[in-house]
């Protein structure tokens, strides 16, 4: 079993425990530092005035050394490397935001310790030099981190606006660095009320410099395999804007890129928390494929507004070029547009040359002309289409065609009127990926990097003893994506929040946005139990729909292997093997407000799938 060392974002489950379980679905041993190295968490406490909370503190951050020490002790035992950036150098995403009193020194020696640490990155290169390592980074985003050291919704509200607003644009490094405030008439913006603008400025300045010494000492100097740049909460425009331009122009001019990407090199793309998601399903591939592996081609299908015309709110690039850019980051390539082309016909696995990318050489033409591709995306983006996509999903299945789905119908969670109609299909419980969990980006390196993973590992492994435990947590995942992204974020959490609210003592806070020190802690105790509660229900529920069909006469069914055909040698994703989904459940105690809001929940639900006879779930 291939063992990586995967240093997270932070310990949220999205960054943490979900790409270790996407890791043992494509059949890799996942080592992460132990907790208490990489524990981030908001204020835990609260200055009160009578009915009011006047102030708050007591977040804490990662440990950057003892993660270093982590990384050094596990590196010989490694056989490849993925790295946040902001863990290592900072304690993770929020640490990295920090706001600071000084902009830092100079670059290249800007700050000692930070780059010290990078260092590291680079040392793990020079001694293994065929081990790959892959780097994930972000860009600043707009907006101040709520409920962390005293900063509060109304500082978040009030930096996101101001940073959003237009900057003159500018291209050398200095000048971006000291053009921060700076209005398109080159005059001062406003002053700020609830944060202190240039202590921002000043964490700004020195994770832009850190985004430059991962290009430049790492990349270039270092030989690092590949780095993912993710753009945490952008915009159209604003204070990211030249950053994001800087790096685009570096990746071409010093990395051999175009159009500001190198699919080998570099990709920078609106999304943060789908990035170890992604990496996770290129290191699969990197691994498990081997060097001269094709790379899987993956179609894309429209069941709505088509993804050039969709730019999120939280986002710079559109849908469909951010999908392009996460299929180069998993180590995939573009095979083409499948929209508008008919469920079942014959042209399941391959599309219209002329859809195709030209530039996409790993394309593989077929006969008369068409283009193969290996996985199907289906984007959910209009939920009137739904019924078009689940026959799609149906006929991918009878055809043997790996899918995956992301929903980008409702905001940040699974859609209300789609869910269910693919919640009732059997189809459902075979995807490859799917996700509907927060932002454009995050929902698409979440299901295209599990996606990825599974399929390179399926496409590759032939042993019985590794099959099942894969298996297993592959189903888990899947399972855990719809109670997570469903169940939970768009059925339970408006229960959460309005207890929440209804039960705190104070007057002028949001309650569900730190439930431990804006409820009592009976309150906190009561939500937790309610959580629990509930969630026992919802896997419940989730198990008994079509989509797992867990107790019924027909449960469905996962794709165990793909099978070899006879006379081959290799395996084949025309000739599958399947198990029944047999059995799901949720540790009472496991279900807890991982940082202490509902927004986030740890979750773990198990899942146990049974091996079926060759020939059943055709």
């Amino acid at each position: 079993m291939k063992k990586i060392v995967y240093i997270p974002l932070d310990d949220r489950p999205a960054n943490l425990d979900d790409v270790v379980l996407q890791g043992k679905g494509a059949g890799l041993e996942v080592l992460a530092p132990p907790a208490g190295a990489i524990r981030n968490r908001l204020d835990d406490r609260a200055e009160v005035e009578g009915t009011e909370v006047v102030g708050t503190s007591g977040a804490s951050y990662g440990d950057p050394s003892a993660v270093r020490r982590f990384l050094l002790d596990h590196a010989a035992q490694a056989d490849g490397f993925i790295v946040s950036v902001d863990m290592l150098a900072y304690g993770g995403l929020i640490g990295s935001r920090r706001l600071q009193s000084d902009p830092g020194g100079d670059y290249p020696a800007y700050d000692p310790q930070a780059t010290l640490l990078l260092d590291t990155i680079a040392g793990l290169k020079k001694d293994y030099p065929d081990k790959p390592v892959f780097v994930l980074d972000t860009i600043m985003r707009l907006a101040t981190t709520t409920m962390a050291e005293g900063l509060t919704l109304e500082a978040y509200n009030e930096s996101r606006a101001l940073m959003m607003k237009p900057r003159p644009e500018q291209s050398d490094f200095d000048e971006i660095l000291n053009g921060y405030d700076l209005q398109p008439d080159g005059t001062n913006y406003e002053p700020t009320v609830y944060f202190d603008k240039e202590l921002y400025y000043n964490a700004r300045r020195r994770k832009f410099k850190t985004n430059r010494y991962v290009l430049e000492a790492l990349l270039q100097g270092a030989g690092v395999d590949f780095a993912a740049f993710g753009v945490d909460d952008a915009s159209t425009q604003g204070v990211q804007a030249n950053e994001i331009h800087w790096i685009e122009a570096h990746i071409d001019e010093r990395l051999g890129g175009t159009g500001g990407q190198n699919p080998e090199r570099a990709i920078i793309l609106p999304d943060a928390d789908g990035l170890g998601h992604s990496l996770m399903g290129r290191m699969a591939q990197t691994l498990l494929g081997g060097p001269q592996a094709a790379k899987p081609g993956f179609a894309v299908n429209y069941f709505g507004t088509h993804g050039s015309e969709i730019v999120n709110s939280y986002e710079y690039m559109d849908v469909h070029t951010n999908i392009l850019r996460h299929i180069d980051i998993a180590g995939g390539v573009y095979a083409g547009d499948n929209t508008g082309t008919a469920p079942g016909s014959s042209q399941a696995g391959e599309i219209a040359q002329a859809e195709a990318q030209p530039e996409d050489a790993a394309a593989r033409p077929a006969a008369g002309g068409r283009q193969v591709y290996d996985l199907e995306l289906v984007a959910l983006t209009s939920e009137d289409r739904i019924a078009d996509a689940v026959a799609r999903i149906e006929a991918n299945r009878t055809a043997h065609i790996p899918t995956l789905v992301v929903d980008f119908t409702r905001g940040g969670s699974a859609g209300t009127v789609v869910t269910p109609e693919l919640l009732a299909s059997s189809a459902t419980g075979g995807l490859f990926g799917y996700s509907a969990w927060n932002t454009a980006g995050n929902k698409i390196g979440m299901a295209l990097g599990m996606a990825q993973s599974r399929f390179a590992f399926l496409h590759t492994e032939k042993q019985e003893r590794s099959l099942g435990p894969a298996l297993d947590a592959h189903g888990s995942l899947l399972f855990k994506r719809f109670l997570k992204d469903y169940s939970y974020k768009t059925l339970e959490i408006a229960a959460i929040r309005m207890e929440s609210r209804a039960r705190t003592p104070y007057t002028n806070v949001t309650a569900d946005q730190n439930m431990r020190i804006f409820n009592t802690p009976e309150d906190y105790d009561y939500l937790t139990e309610l959580l629990r509660t509930d969630m026992q229900r919802l896997t419940a529920e989730l198990a008994a729909q079509p989509a797992f069909g867990i107790g019924s006469n027909s449960p469905s069914c996962a794709v165990r292997r793909f099978g070899v055909p006879a006379g081959g040698t290799a395996p084949s994703p025309s000739d599958w093997r399947f198990a029944r989904y047999a059995g799901a459940s949720l540790p009472r105690e496991n279900p807890d407000f991982v940082w202490w809001r509902a927004f986030e929940i740890t979750l773990g639900p198990v899942v146990d799938l049974k091996r079926t006879a060759q020939g059943d779930c055709e």
